[in-house]
């Protein structure tokens, strides 16, 4: 049996995984913690990551057309703040055009990109209960699990961690962010056995597969790369602390410490076109920042700021962004 560390070496091959030693499943970071969330849905394919522009959002019905969902992000800037509240969870999961029987699949990104709103596990049981009633296909994108700024856990809570074997459950995921390898385009997806035909000749058609060298770095990452993780994590942690405590004091800012992620994603009070708005900061005050309604037409009037950045720099933006709505 091939390993679970190994399949970031193997392209397209698709690996059945056995369960780990119960002495393994109680250390659940790094390494063991790739291990666990891969065994949980039995099969594993490694391939070459792709961006994807704008945003993916909602939900992918019977018919040939998918079905969009508008994003509530003023709904997640107050469960960031507190939790999303149960009234919330029903209205996405019963409303008209969201997960009503019929609907084919659901694609949810937890910690979320750009809100770093991050699902609870108590949320996810409600979700993935709701979806096996009415077998409906679930879409994990954890490309931020370890980008999870709660409880000191070593990941934000995962579908793997409660699905059964061979449910209608697929995760995917990323090197490019936890272990800083962008630009590597490198992630892998945990899904159940019988897809994995028809997955391997998608990706040989599309990617074919990923350079001997990057698989090889991948396999680097999963096996030596947990330092790394971990100092990543903390310096985010501390950036986000930093820049959300500076906005909170700047006029007209509405913002919230994310659960995840490596973006603060801020409502600015009279803001009707976010995209003029980023221009202008761009031309006039040298501040780059993404517009809320790239991420859709329901983030008009936000705007989303990545820390992933020294505090000198974050500070240096924060002044020129007051400086900026001054004006």
């Amino acid at each position: 049996m091939i390993s679970a560390i190994q399949i970031a070496a193997l392209g397209l091959a698709a690996i059945a995984l056995t369960p780990a030693p119960a002495a393994a499943q109680a250390a659940p970071n790094g390494e063991m913690l790739f291990k666990q969330r891969c065994q949980a849905c039995h099969t594993v394919v490694a391939g070459k990551a792709a961006p994807v522009g704008p945003n993916l959002y909602g939900v992918v019905n019977r018919k040939a057309a998918s079905s969009s969902v508008p994003f509530n992000y003023s709904s997640a800037l107050r469960a960031s703040r507190l939790a999303w509240s149960r009234a919330n969870l029903d209205k996405f999961l019963t409303a008209p055009m969201k997960l009503v029987p019929g609907t084919r699949m659901v694609m949810i990104n937890s910690p979320n990109n750009p809100t770093g709103w991050t699902l609870t596990r108590a949320e996810q049981q409600a979700i993935l209960g709701h979806c096996r009633r009415h077998g409906i296909w679930l879409v994990a994108d954890d490309v931020y699990e370890r980008l999870y700024y709660r409880d000191d856990a070593p990941a934000a809570p995962s579908f793997l961690d409660l699905a059964a074997p061979e449910e209608r459950v697929i995760a995917i995921n990323s090197f490019s962010k936890s272990w800083l390898m962008t630009g590597w385009r490198l992630g892998w997806m945990v899904a159940p056995s019988a897809l994995m035909p028809d997955l391997g000749k998608l990706i040989e058609y599309n990617t074919s597969c990923s350079p001997a060298f990057v698989q090889r770095a991948g396999l680097a990452a999963i096996t030596r790369g947990e330092t790394t993780v971990a100092h990543t994590r903390a310096r985010f942690h501390a950036a986000r602390d930093f820049l959300v405590r500076e906005l909170e004091q700047l006029p007209r800012i509405d913002v919230a410490a994310p659960a995840g992620a490596m973006y603060a994603f801020f409502k600015v009070d009279g803001l009707t076109d976010s995209l003029a708005f980023c221009k202008r900061l761009v031309h006039e005050a040298k501040l780059g920042l993404a517009p809320g309604s790239a991420f859709g037409p329901e983030g008009q009037g936000f705007v989303r700021w990545c820390f992933a950045a020294d505090q000198v720099r974050l500070s240096d933006g924060v002044t020129r962004l007051a400086r900026f709505l001054q004006r």
